[in-house]
């Protein structure tokens, strides 16, 4: 598995495994929940991309009981983990209204709350998860800085960022931001037309992909699309899941996918999608088919 710079030594796993639905499994027990993380190690996948309010705040505690039942597994991985969400549910069931958050004391208190609850002594990076209307930049700003020289984080970035709110925040500080996790797949290709790839292709961001099998609707159907897909996957005897996220790694702006999945089988696949080369006329194939029409 190749693997991607994002600041000074820490490098993630070009494919990066999405626990946002650790919490919906019917099993969420820590012998099964290490037997994904030990799926993904055997690829060479050793990042996994959390948030607090993944399950409804207990994703990361999800993930803690495995870690700390194998103290060994923390050292194989990178940890990311995003804030700022606040929803009437879980420790914030006393929330009038569901709103973000982005200010110093709440930023502060969720890397308290995601390093105890994943048992870590650091977060490898934090991601703030949605852009906040009501964002003090000057204060998230020096927050986020805070975090980093405290050495409880490691780096920051965003999360659904457009260029302008991810320059708003970077005015206010002296870390660079590193990367902006954005929706972007076969079913979701604005980002490589509406500016936003081009931003961080530009400035050398490594933009993390998710929902790369755009929420499950390129698995299933059989539109143009899904016969190019079909097609190819075929030809390379993998599934359409890798041909979908094979597209997202042969770009040059280097694209991590955030891949999710409770499916232990699946898990064992994802690195399927390495072995799917794309040239340059066969990217626009299935980027004309996801578009609808052959380009100007």
């Amino acid at each position: 598995m190749d693997r991607v710079k994002l600041i000074n030594d820490l490098t993630f796993s070009r494919i990066v495994y999405g626990m946002w639905r650790i919490g919906d499994d019917t099993d969420t027990s820590t012998s099964h929940v290490q037997a994904k993380i030990n799926a993904c190690l055997d690829q060479g996948i050793t990042t996994f991309d959390q948030a607090d309010i993944y399950g409804g705040y207990v994703a990361e505690a999800i993930l803690g009981e495995a870690l700390k039942a194998d103290k060994a597994l923390r050292a194989r991985m990178e940890i990311v983990t995003k804030c700022d969400i606040v929803a009437p549910v879980g420790r914030y069931a006393a929330a009038p209204v569901k709103h973000y958050d982005t200010s110093r004391a709440h930023i502060m208190s969720s890397i308290e709350n995601s390093l105890r609850d994943m048992a870590i002594d650091h977060i490898d990076l934090l991601l703030i998860h949605r852009p906040d209307p009501f964002m003090d930049h000057h204060e998230t700003g020096a927050a986020l800085d805070e975090a980093v020289k405290s050495g409880k984080v490691r780096a920051v970035g965003v999360s659904n960022f457009r260029p302008y709110d991810w320059d708003l925040l970077q005015s206010a500080m002296k870390t660079p931001l590193v990367t902006n996790q954005i929706e972007i797949s076969l079913g979701e290709i604005n980002p490589f037309t509406n500016g936003d790839l081009a931003f961080h292709q530009r400035h050398g961001h490594h933009v993390m992909a998710w929902s790369p099998l755009g929420g499950g609707g390129l698995m299933s159907g059989s539109n143009r699309l899904h016969a190019v897909m079909d097609e190819l996957a075929g030809a390379h005897g993998v599934d359409r899941a890798a041909v979908a996220v094979a597209f997202l790694l042969a770009h040059p702006a280097g694209i991590l996918p955030v891949m999710g999945t409770n499916n232990l089988d699946r898990i064992r696949k994802i690195s399927d999608a390495t072995r799917v080369t794309l040239d340059r006329p066969t990217w626009f194939r299935l980027y004309e088919a996801a578009l609808g029409h052959e380009v100007a």
